[in-house]
């Protein structure tokens, strides 16, 4: 199986970002409305959400919207407001060593995901992130440095709240300390239970449960996986292995130390390294932060794509992703 990766860079919403939007769209519909349009919220309170949760990027909410026709659909497509539900696998770690690094492997449906790298200056905010929706992003870094990503925390339970990547963008657009960002993840709903580690470029860092029916806790944990402090799903947690997982990368971390190169490529690894794609994910890509150097890379496991704020290359990667877990 192949993907093609595309990195794009616009310093204001424009037309490669419209685009791109109006292309994805179909898919995008399809599923937004895979439970019915009637179940998800009107635009008036799509809009209005917004406003009380996140005022700073209603603007840039607004000529998104704008720039892709103004039409209903789209614009509550956009707000990422009580989205259908969805699930991932992933794993994320700080390294141990002397520089800031922000390591994770994104596990997904290579039929729902973007394969878009975005570097934006939106609002006067460079942001280098991964896609999703356009609008939101998976993980991604600030130039103020901070550095960001999510995975799914483990619990069945949905409630109002906005969908996790708008969460990041949001806090990638707004946020330029780690104290900060702790505000926006503990004030700001989320419809479903996720697991977001931020680290800042003096590499202090935290990882923050965040759940639709319970306040938000932010432990001072490098590692996270798919669940949180401790298993609620247990089922999930068998099929994903994620205690296996978390005790593996909590291992390497605290017995094994290891260059930043060697503790990158431990992510293109079982048991880190996912090829479950019949069961609905693998591992589509491990990416490496390094906010300190405003630089980031995307690791495949033959093919390491270099990027920062100052020397970002534009144009498509074709990778192949393996079906079998990866040698060596």
């Amino acid at each position: 199986m192949s993907l093609n990766f595309q990195a794009i860079s616009e310093d204001e919403p424009g037309p490669i970002w419209a685009g791109l939007f109006n292309l994805y769209w179909p898919s995008y519909r399809k599923w937004w409305a895979s439970e019915g349009l009637s179940g998800r919220p009107t635009y008036r309170e799509c809009r209005l959400a917004l406003a009380q949760h996140m005022p700073e990027i209603l603007p840039l909410y607004e000529e998104l919207c704008e720039l892709v026709g103004g039409g209903d659909s789209q614009a509550r497509f956009l707000s990422f407001y009580c989205p259908p539900r969805y699930l991932s696998g992933c794993s994320q770690a700080i390294w141990q060593g002397d520089r800031p690094l922000l390591v994770r492997n994104y596990d997904y449906s290579p039929d729902a995901f973007d394969a878009i790298l975005m570097r934006t200056a939106w609002q006067g905010r460079r942001v280098i992130g991964m896609s999703d929706g356009m609008f939101g992003l998976i993980d991604g870094m600030n130039d103020a440095g901070l550095a960001l990503s999510l995975t799914f925390g483990g619990r069945r339970e949905v409630g109002d709240g906005f969908g996790i990547p708008l969460i990041l963008r949001y806090i990638l657009q707004i946020c330029e300390t780690l104290d900060e960002a702790a505000e926006v993840l503990r004030r700001v709903p989320c419809h479903m239970s996720y697991n977001v580690t931020v680290l800042d470029a003096e590499r202090r860092y935290f990882t923050a449960y965040l759940t639709p029916d319970r306040p938000t806790i932010i432990s001072q944990t490098p590692v996270a996986t798919n669940h949180q402090e401790r298993v609620e799903w247990p089922g999930h947690a068998r099929f994903t292995a994620t205690v296996e997982r978390q005790r593996f990368l909590l291992n390497r971390l605290t017995l094994h130390p290891e260059t930043q190169d060697r503790f990158i490529s431990m992510f293109l690894r079982p048991p880190l390294y996912s090829t479950a794609f019949s069961s609905g994910f693998g591992t589509l890509y491990t990416a490496a932060y390094m906010p300190a150097d405003q630089m980031m890379q995307v690791w495949w496991p033959h093919h390491v794509w270099t990027h920062s704020f100052d020397h970002f290359v534009t144009g498509s990667q074709r990778v192949l992703i393996p079906h079998s877990p990866p040698l060596g």
